[in-house]
């Protein structure tokens, strides 16, 4: 079936983009309102997926994931759930894998607000806590935004740390991705070609909406947020 690749890629984003929006807000509060000598170290760590090989971390997931490791053991006795080479797997790699592209344009949007907002709120009496929540995260929805559209189109075209971490197995693992390098490896290059032009337009229509709705943003400012 053509369309099973893209399905489970469509799925596997969706899944991994709300479990982004769960983990990355708590992160980026600690990021943002905890600041300390460790946190240049901090946001090199959440940063590490963008600079390291997918096949580097896939490789480490990999042995992480084993169903002999303390992680695997876990998995497996907690959830019921085996981590490598499997749909849940590549969730939980996924995650990590897209977690600087929710969280980067998080900060940078935070980063980027008047420091009077936080200063208010403090001279009002809000907390660290509810002053991100109910002060900054609003004034940075357009960052949340691309962030998680980002988030989305990244796990998307995924290929190294998805091949490494679930392998190729028709309905379980092999996303769009996997499926054009199946085809390719099969000297199926028509279908191939289906499969890439497909991924093709969707990443440009990605990039269009996102240049587009920034576009709108910086024309009318009233929008902003």
């Amino acid at each position: 079936m053509i369309w099973e690749p893209f399905l489970l890629s469509l799925k596997l984003a969706f899944v991994t983009t709300l479990s982004l929006l769960v983990l990355a807000r708590p992160l980026v509060y600690v990021l943002h309102m905890h600041r300390s000598v460790f946190h240049p170290a901090f946001k090199a760590l959440v940063s590490l997926p963008l600079v390291l090989p997918p096949t580097v971390l896939g490789y480490y997931l990999l042995i992480a994931f084993q169903p002999n490791s303390w992680l695997g053991q876990l998995a497996a006795e907690v959830f019921g759930i085996q981590l490598a080479f499997s749909f849940s797997g590549l969730v939980l790699a996924s995650v990590i894998f897209s977690l600087p592209f929710l969280v980067n344009p998080l900060l940078s949007g935070l980063e980027a607000l008047p420091a009077s907002y936080q200063e208010a709120a403090f001279t009002l009496g809000k907390s660290r806590w509810l002053t991100f929540w109910r002060v900054l995260l609003p004034n940075v929805k357009a960052s949340l935004l691309v962030g998680m559209v980002m988030s989305f189109a990244h796990t998307i075209g995924e290929f190294g740390v998805i091949l490494m971490i679930g392998g190729n197995i028709p309905g379980k693992t092999r996303v769009a991705s996997i499926a054009i390098y199946h085809e390719v490896e099969a000297l199926n290059y028509a279908t191939a070609d289906v499969y890439a032009a497909i991924l093709l337009g969707f990443s440009f229509l990605v990039l269009l909406g996102i240049h587009a709705y920034r576009g709108s943003h910086v024309l009318d400012p009233g929008k902003a947020g």
